[in-house]
């Protein structure tokens, strides 16, 4: 659960204690997809996972679930949400809301040096692409979007963007297939890339928030959410084009 993949900047505390690592450490792992919508949190087998004791594994749910990063079910599990359709198309709403706003306040910030870091990442992207491997694309993903939005420099705004992510996390692990597969790519970071080298701010927000509201309609349209009506004992349909 522990990858090395750093959290966005506003998450970042000075405090070393164990309960600040373990709400990080967790936090992390559902930005990243490492627990599904709908699986149970239990508390000991978390803290046997991170080698510590119960305790600061509850203070760290405890506080993920005041955020609404986790649900709670009747008997005081925490559970990953799982997100009712209306739910996930309100959540692409507010990501393209956002994640825009970010790219272009961060767009005038990039040096020349910025600019390779992320023309590297989005050769990673591509490669794993290429190479069929939904877990390096899905990193990659996030690792470039990660580099653009932190030279916004506005706390307030990365904050909010990660409480998106913790919620997409799960729902786009859970759709791993169905993003790498999609053909042609949804993916515009090379289009955002040349933009924000040339200066055009708003460009780079405009196509970004066209590929969040396009990957938002493909999802919806190929995935089950909380509340689709499955009948007992047979299969939901496959959805093509």
């Amino acid at each position: 659960m522990d990858k090395p993949e750093k959290t966005l900047p506003n998450q970042r505390f000075a405090s070393d204690s164990l309960e600040d690592q373990a709400y990080r450490q967790i936090r992390r792992a559902l930005v990243e997809g490492d627990f599904a919508p709908g699986q149970k949190m239990p508390i000991r087998g978390i803290a046997s996972e991170l080698g510590t004791s119960p305790m600061p594994v509850r203070t760290a749910l405890r506080r993920l679930i005041s955020e609404q990063a986790l649900d709670v079910l009747p008997s005081g599990t925490a559970i990953v949400p799982r997100l009712t359709r209306s739910s996930f198309a309100k959540l692409g709403m507010v990501r393209a809301a956002l994640e825009p706003l970010a790219v272009k306040m961060a767009a005038s910030n990039l040096d020349r040096s910025t600019q390779e870091r992320l023309a590297e990442l989005l050769q990673k992207e591509q490669n794993a692409r290429a190479s069929g491997d939904p877990v390096q694309l899905l990193r990659a993903d996030r690792q470039f979007l990660l580099a653009l939005y932190e030279h916004c420099q506005t706390p307030m705004l990365l904050a909010m963007i990660e409480a998106t992510w913790l919620r997409r996390g799960p729902h786009f692990w859970e759709a791993r297939w169905l993003i790498i597969g999609r053909s042609p790519s949804g993916s515009k970071h090379a289009d955002i890339l040349r933009a924000v080298a040339s200066q055009d701010s708003d460009g780079a927000a405009q196509i970004l928030k066209e590929e969040i509201e396009g990957t938002t309609s493909y999802l919806l349209e190929r995935m089950s959410f909380a509340d689709d009506q499955v009948a007992p004992g047979r299969l939901r349909p496959i959805r093509r084009k």
